[in-house]
C-alpha cells in the first residue's frame, strides 16, 4: 500500500521507540500527525500528493502502530516531546508540522514550547476542546468500544467501517482498520482531562499556521475567529461536507488548501 522506495525506520527517543515512515529525498520536511486510534501510514493518500516536493515522514505516537507501548505517559506533554525527540534525532531543518486531532493539539504544544525549531504548523481540527466536552469524551463509551474491537478479526473491522464509510476505498478501510488494532488501550490515557489550555498555546506560537476545518467538526467557525485575533499568525480554512475527518471526506479540497499554504510560505 505504501511506495515501495520508502523507509521503514526507528528512532529511538524518550527511553521508548518511535516508528516513522518517511518518503525521504533532499527535500523540505514535512512531518505529518495522526489522531487517536490510527497511525502514521493512515497518511499515504495524503503523503502521495507531497512527496514530490516534500520528504513526509509519519512518525506512530506511543501507544499506536509500531511504536513503543509504556505503561505511562500518554499525555499531550509527553506526545510532544517525542515530536521533538524525532526532529532532532533526524537532524531535520525546521519542518513544517501538520497534525490532526490528537495530532494537531501535539503539534501545538511542539510549536508553542519550542520556539524557532518548526518552520510552520498546519492544524487539522485539533482536538481544542472545552472542559465540559474533554470530560464527556473521557465519559463516553470510547474507550470501551475499542477494547471491544481489539477482540475483532481484521476482517470484521473492515466490514465494520465500510458500513460507516461506503465511499472510502478498500485499500484505506484496510489500513485504518490495522491501525485501529494497533492502538493499545493505554493510548487512551490521552483523553484524561485537563488538555493543554489551547488558547494560551496558540497566542505563543511564532511561525505561520494554518488552521484548517470542516463544517461538522470540533472546530467552529466562531472558534476558528477568536483564535485568529488571539495570533495573528493564523490563517484559517474551512472545507464544506467535511466533518471531524476532514483529510479523508474531502482529501482534495484539504490536500489543496495545504498546498496552497505552503506556497505561502515560499517553501517549494
Amino acid at each position: 500500500m505504501k511506495a515501495t522506495e520508502w523507509s521503514d525506520t526507528i528512532c529511538k527517543t524518550n527511553g521508548i521507540h518511535i516508528h516513522y515512515t518517511r518518503t525521504g529525498g533532499k527535500k523540505p520536511p514535512l512531518i505529518l500527525l495522526h489522531g487517536l486510534m490510527t497511525n502514521g501510514l493512515c497518511w499515504t493518500d495524503l503523503a502521495r500528493a507531497f512527496e514530490n516536493d516534500y520528504d513526509v515522514i509519519m512518525p506512530d505516537a506511543r501507544g499506536h502502530g509500531e511504536s513503543s507501548t509504556p505503561d505511562f505517559g500518554y499525555r499531550y506533554g509527553d506526545h510532544a516531546n517525542d515530536v521533538v525527540g524525532l526532529i532532532k534525532a533526524l537532524n531535520l531543518s525546521p519542518p513544517v508540522l501538520l497534525g490532526h486531532s490528537m495530532g494537531g493539539m501535539t503539534a501545538t504544544v511542539v510549536a508553542s514550547q519550542n520556539p524557532g525549531l518548526l518552520g510552520g504548523l498546519i492544524l487539522a481540527d485539533p482536538t481544542f476542546l472545552s472542559p465540559k466536552v474533554q470530560r464527556e469524551v473521557r465519559d463516553s463509551d470510547v474507550a470501551d468500544r475499542h477494547r471491544q474491537v481489539l477482540n475483532m478479526p481484521l476482517e470484521e473491522v473492515i466490514a465494520e467501517a465500510r458500513g460507516r464509510q461506503p465511499n472510502r476505498t478498500s485499500q484505506t478501510l484496510e489500513l485504518f482498520a490495522r491501525a485501529r488494532l494497533q492502538t493499545s488501550m493505554a493510548a487512551f490515557d490521552v483523553l484524561t482531562p485537563p488538555n493543554p489550555d489551547y488558547q494560551q498555546l496558540v497566542k505563543t506560537i511564532n511561525v505561520p499556521t494554518l488552521l484548517v476545518f470542516g463544517d461538522k467538526g470540533v472546530v467552529s467557525p466562531i472558534v476558528a475567529e477568536e483564535l485568529q485575533h488571539l495570533n495573528p499568525k493564523i490563517q484559517i480554512a474551512q472545507i464544506p461536507e467535511a466533518g471531524h475527518a476532514l483529510h479523508m471526506d474531502q482529501p482534495e479540497r484539504f490536500a489543496n488548501s495545504v498546498k496552497s499554504f505552503l506556497r505561502s510560505m515560499d517553501t517549494i
